[in-house]
């Protein structure tokens, strides 16, 4: 008997698929996870519908193997599937719908600039506080002491810091670069960026007030890219690694800060954190997906009960 996959094994689950999107709310659901990963809510506010029956289509799908359901703490998230065959149906499927619903992405903007405003009106409260609060969770001096031996002792023709917040890790490493750039989407945050490292005598830093995820900068213009604390915050963190691997030029290296997923949901309701924290497989993923080659991981773990655990992982182009 041979060994090849049972062709109607691929056709049940094309025809499973085909069924799950064959219907007018979830052509606009599925429209709308090919462009990012959405919580429950958030669909509802969108398509304006109430959330069983918003769920019901969900379940439906997911179970269909169209799309995937993954639950964070109290929230629970879903996006496209990750099988290699699910991206050109969708594909086709969108094409088809043309304009139709076009609405629904003029609200998804909506819900994004909710978002950002959300995110921006935080980090402009607490920047004052901002390493404070930080340091309250895990010690930055153990941290970063890590962070420079990863980052090593060459120098740099250009260091790219993606959510440069108050600027610690400029200036932490950008006397090691020939340049470097710290960009983030907080002006109030920039300002502070800019102060601090004035201050320790950085003169060929410069500061970009814009999105980590679609930076604008050329392609292949650093060769040290830093992410630190800040995919937590982020309603798709795959898009960040994303740039992270399209600013890198051949043999340059990723450095990535974040907690270790955890299930403090006070961290969400406090702090504002869209995520508890990274998963190892999804960090995987993402650097797989940005052409990326993982190198190291290192947890750090906190001395007392109840902190979170920090992660660093460092990955080449």
């Amino acid at each position: 008997m041979s060994d090849a996959p049972h062709p109607v094994t691929d056709f049940d689950s094309l025809l499973d698929a085909l069924k799950a999107a064959g219907e007018a709310t979830r052509l606009r659901l599925l429209r709308l996870l090919a462009r990012e990963e959405l919580s429950v809510m958030e669909l509802v506010s969108i398509l304006d519908q109430s959330q069983p029956r918003i769920s019901r289509h969900l379940k439906l799908m997911a179970e269909a193997g169209l799309i995937e359901r993954f639950p964070d703490g109290a929230w629970v998230f879903y996006r496209l599937s990750s099988a290699p065959a699910i991206r050109p149906l969708v594909d086709t499927i969108l094409k088809l719908m043309g304009e139709t619903h076009a609405g629904d992405l003029r609200q998804l903007e909506a819900v994004r600039g909710a978002r950002r405003a959300s995110a921006e009106t935080y980090f402009e409260t607490i920047a004052p506080q901002w390493d404070e609060i930080r340091s309250h969770y895990v010690d930055d001096a153990e941290v970063e002491a890590v962070v420079l031996d990863l980052a090593g002792q060459q120098p740099y023709q250009n260091l790219v810091d993606l959510g440069t917040g108050s600027g610690r890790m400029l200036t932490l490493l950008a006397g090691r670069a020939k340049t470097a750039t710290g960009v983030d989407l907080s002006q109030h945050m920039l300002n502070l960026a800019r102060s601090r490292t004035h201050e320790a005598g950085l003169k060929s830093v410069e500061f970009r007030h814009g999105d980590i995820s679609d930076t604008r900068l050329p392609a292949g213009c650093a060769d040290l890219v830093i992410v630190h604390q800040v995919l937590h915050f982020l309603s798709d963190p795959r898009q960040a690694v994303a740039e992270a691997g399209r600013l890198l030029k051949p043999g340059g290296r990723l450095l990535i800060v974040d907690f270790a997923h955890h299930d403090l949901e006070i961290m969400r309701e406090k702090y504002n954190h869209r995520r508890l924290g990274v998963a190892e497989g999804d960090m995987a993923a993402w650097l797989g997906a940005a052409g990326l080659t993982p190198a190291t991981i290192q947890h750090m773990k906190p001395e007392t009960p109840g902190g979170l655990t920090v992660t660093i992982w460092t990955a080449l182009k």
